[in-house]
C-alpha cells in the first residue's frame, strides 16, 4: 500500500480532537512511507493533515478543482499539486492513483467522496479498501444508517462489513493492509429469483 487518499473537512470542527487526530494521521502516513493523496487545500483538517505529513518528511499529492484553487485556498507547499477542471475529474484522479481510501471527519464533500468509493467497491469497478477513522464517534450515526440499510435490505451485509472502521489510526492502517475484497454481486435478490416469481 503505497498511497492512501484521505477525505476530510475543510473546516476544523468544533472539538480540538479532530485537529489533533488529523495531525496524528498525517504523521502516521509519513512514518509508514505512505503517500498522502488529498483534496489539495490548506484550510481546515485538510491543511492540518497535509502540513503534518509534510513536516514528518512524507510525500503529499493534492488534487484541487480550478474554481477552488482560484479562491486562494490551494496548498502551495505540496510535493505535487494537480489543478483540475472540476469535482468529477478530481475524484477520478484520486481513485486512479490511490491504493486505499480513508475518511476523517468532514461534511457533505467528504460524504460525497466516501459514497462514491464505497459504490465503486460495491460494483467492483475496483477492489480497494475504504476506511473510516471514527474520531470522537463522528461516524457512529452513519454506521447506524448503513446497519439500517442492511436491515431494510437495501445494503448487503457483506458490503457493510467491508467498510474498515477504527478509532485508532495505527489500527486502521493495519486493518487496511489486511483487507480482502468481497467477491459478491451488488444485488440482494438474484435476477433469477425475481424472474421466477413473475
Amino acid at each position: 500500500m503505497k498511497s492512501i487518499c484521505v477525505f476530510c473537512g475543510s473546516s476544523m470542527g468544533r472539538n480540538q480532537v479532530y485537529k489533533t487526530e488529523a495531525a496524528a494521521f498525517g504523521n502516521l502516513l509519513a512514518e509508514n512511507k505512505i503517500t498522502l493523496v488529498y483534496g489539495g487545500g490548506k484550510v481546515g483538517l485538510m491543511g492540518v493533515l497535509a502540513d503534518s505529513a509534510l513536516a514528518s518528511g512524507g510525500k503529499v499529492i493534492g488534487i484541487i478543482p480550478r474554481s477552488i484553487a482560484d479562491l486562494e485556498i490551494a496548498h502551495d507547499h505540496l510535493t505535487e499539486l494537480h489543478i483540475v477542471e472540476g469535482m468529477q475529474e478530481r475524484k477520478a484522479m484520486m481513485m486512479e492513483i490511490s491504493d486505499a481510501f480513508v475518511a476523517l471527519p468532514g461534511g457533505l464533500g467528504t460524504l460525497d467522496e466516501l459514497a462514491e468509493v464505497l459504490t465503486y467497491n460495491q460494483l467492483r469497478i475496483f477492489d480497494k479498501p475504504v476506511g473510516l477513522l471514527n474520531v470522537n464517534g463522528y461516524f457512529d450515526h452513519l454506521l447506524k444508517f448503513f446497519d439500517h440499510g442492511v436491515l431494510e435490505r437495501f445494503v448487503r451485509e457483506e458490503h457493510r462489513n467491508n467498510i474498515v472502521v477504527s478509532e485508532n489510526g495505527t489500527e486502521l492502517l493495519e486493518k487496511l493492509r489486511d483487507y480482502e475484497p468481497v467477491h459478491i454481486g451488488k444485488w440482494i435478490e438474484e435476477i433469477k429469483e425475481e424472474s421466477s416469481v413473475k
